[in-house]
């Protein structure tokens, strides 16, 4: 991987594809009372969490415009903070910022999600071999790894950011979940968020099992990967005939043309790909495993964080 396709903004390790204007203007960000973000470390969950919070708030409903979700849920560092002032309610706001760099409001609300250090490693391996702009296509396994320990990756050290947002976990403001948790008990957890955006939507939910159901659907992994895995292997082209684009402040413009420059480019593969727990084993060797287990030693030192992974098979 190319060292100029990287650059520190505000001690942030980001790729040069994230603009330094929106990535600023995030920075820069004062947090409205209502807005709720999704947050992780990239490869941890994000995609689809954003999917459960969305169809929470939309009731399992189909948007009849395609721009509806970017608008309504934009991602920060590449779209702006504009588009966070912007964007209609209820809105949600995506970043992958540590807890130190996150614009934070004790009346805003965050869902942070995490996954275990090995399989994000393997997933984040993919994402970054399969994108163009990280000129990657060629890389191999143990090359990332040894920059996915290095933190010479978008947004940085794994453990730095992890940790960060697990200091803030009991926060009365902050849901800390973790992607297994999520993925062995989807349903309850689906109640638990809803609960936590607002008491009313789970009583909601409790009542209607249907939309419960809808939800479920609407943010299942098959769901996922037929209108994810087919948007992202060719231009987004609908955006161009959207209704919404003529109504559409400039601002708001521009932060869409950088996320479709991003993915104007069409992936080498899909963007979502297994969603596994346990994909690591097909991916590390003995000695990456034994550095890892070093790492989290030297990382974790005073921390309980790996606790979260007791029940599932890592090393």
């Amino acid at each position: 991987m190319a060292a100029e396709v990287f650059r520190i903004i505000e001690g942030l390790h980001l790729g040069k594809h994230f603009p330094d204007d929106t990535v600023l203007s995030t920075l820069a960000y004062k947090p409205q009372a209502d807005d709720l973000f999704v947050v992780s470390y990239p490869k941890c969950g994000t995609t689809w969490l954003q999917h459960i919070v969305y169809n929470i708030l939309m009731d399992a409903e189909e948007p009849d415009d395609p721009l509806d979700q970017v608008l309504r849920m934009p991602f920060l560092e590449m779209q702006g903070a504009e588009a966070a002032l912007y964007a209609p309610k209820p809105r949600v706001l995506k970043t992958h910022l540590p807890f130190h760099l996150n614009p934070y409001s004790p009346e805003a609300k965050y869902i942070y999600i995490t996954r275990n250090p090995y399989d994000c490693c393997v997933s984040f391996y993919y994402h970054t071999k399969n994108n163009p702009p990280y000129e990657f296509s060629q890389g191999t396994f143990d090359e990332f790894f040894e920059l996915f320990l290095q933190g010479r990756v978008d947004f940085g050290d794994y453990f730095d950011h992890v940790l960060s947002w697990y200091e803030h976990r009991n926060d009365p403001n902050v849901l800390f979940l973790s992607y297994e948790d999520l993925k062995k008990d989807t349903a309850q957890y689906v109640y638990r968020i809803a609960a936590f955006i607002d008491e009313e939507r789970a009583r909601k939910l409790q009542k209607n099992p249907e939309l419960h159901k809808g939800i479920m659907k609407m943010s299942s992994m098959e769901y996922m990967k037929k209108t994810l895995n087919g948007s992202r292997q060719a231009p987004r082209r609908e955006f161009n005939s959207s209704s919404k684009m003529k109504f559409l402040r400039p601002e708001l413009l521009k932060g869409l043309h950088n996320l479709m420059e991003f993915t104007k480019k069409p992936m080498t593969d899909h963007f979502v790909r297994k969603g596994e727990v346990g994909d690591w084993k097909n991916h590390f060797s003995a000695e990456q495993i034994r550095r890892m287990k070093q790492r989290i030693a030297d990382t974790c030192v005073g921390t309980d964080l790996m606790s979260l992974w007791k029940d599932i098979d890592i090393p």
